[in-house]
């Protein structure tokens, strides 16, 4: 089972978190990609601009931010954070 923790924070406090869960039957890439986009949906968000910053955080740690910079439109909280749980 992979599983992809989704959290909203502002001004260093958790405003609301989401986990994605699915089996494992694509790529990490693609499960990634569906669950970001699965986040966004319910956060009523556009899906964030993945930067080479957020690339090479997210391969060195299985974790990443996605602020102001990754949105096209005002976003209402500090940044985006998604996390790894699980890879099953």
């Amino acid at each position: 089972m992979f599983r992809l923790w989704i959290k909203q924070w502002k001004d260093n406090r958790l405003l609301t978190d989401l986990t994605f869960e699915k089996e494992v039957i694509d790529t990490r890439t693609h499960l990634i990609m569906d669950g970001l986009k699965w986040a966004c949906y319910e956060f009523d968000l556009s899906v964030p601009i993945w930067l080479d910053s957020n690339i090479r955080e997210f391969k060195r740690n299985a974790k990443t931010r996605f602020s102001q910079d990754n949105f096209i439109e005002e976003i209402p909280f500090d940044y985006l954070e998604i996390e790894i749980l699980d890879e099953g």
